[in-house]
């Protein structure tokens, strides 16, 4: 058995829910206009999804790589794309907006979410996060500030790999 699914290990095992929704975000990434960094995000609740979002600036404003191709949008004073929503604060805006409940909901995201969507992440209940890459790495911090808050308040954190075929 496998111990973080409970599942027996077969060459022809259906995928994990971790496997789908981790794939799906991936996709997701493909989506962003954002000529920096392409990010994907999807909530689920009870195995199911319940919203899906990638960074990029708000519907209906500016895409990025075409405005401003080659180069991206206008950075703000810390250094950060001025226009972008985050994929995870997409992903919890559009649940919000469509009075989608996400309190215990699971986060898959193929970016480890910055500090301040770890605020918006915990504020909304959201009771897990799996992550692929490291915020901290692609930015060259020291430590995931947003993955140490998380978990110092409760919220599950896992860094997920993606499994060999």
């Amino acid at each position: 058995m496998k111990p973080e699914t409970n599942q027996p290990e077969t060459e022809n095992r259906k995928p994990s829910f971790d496997d789908i929704y981790m794939d799906l975000a991936r996709n997701l990434a493909r989506r962003s206009h954002c000529v920096r960094a392409q990010v994907g995000s999807v909530l689920t609740k009870d195995t199911r999804i319940v919203s899906l979002g990638y960074n990029g600036p708000p519907a209906g404003t500016h895409n990025c790589d075409i405005e401003w191709a080659g180069v991206g949008c206008p950075k703000d004073s810390k250094g950060s794309c001025s226009l972008a929503l985050h994929a995870e604060q997409n992903a919890i805006l559009y649940a919000s907006k469509n009075n989608v409940s996400i309190e215990g909901a699971t986060l898959y995201v193929t970016l480890s979410p910055c500090i301040s969507c770890a605020r918006v992440i915990y504020t909304m209940g959201i009771k897990k996060v799996l992550y692929l890459d490291s915020y901290a790495e692609f930015k060259g911090l020291s430590i995931d500030e947003g993955v140490e808050f998380l978990r110092k308040f409760g919220v599950e954190v896992v860094r997920y790999f993606i499994k060999e075929k």
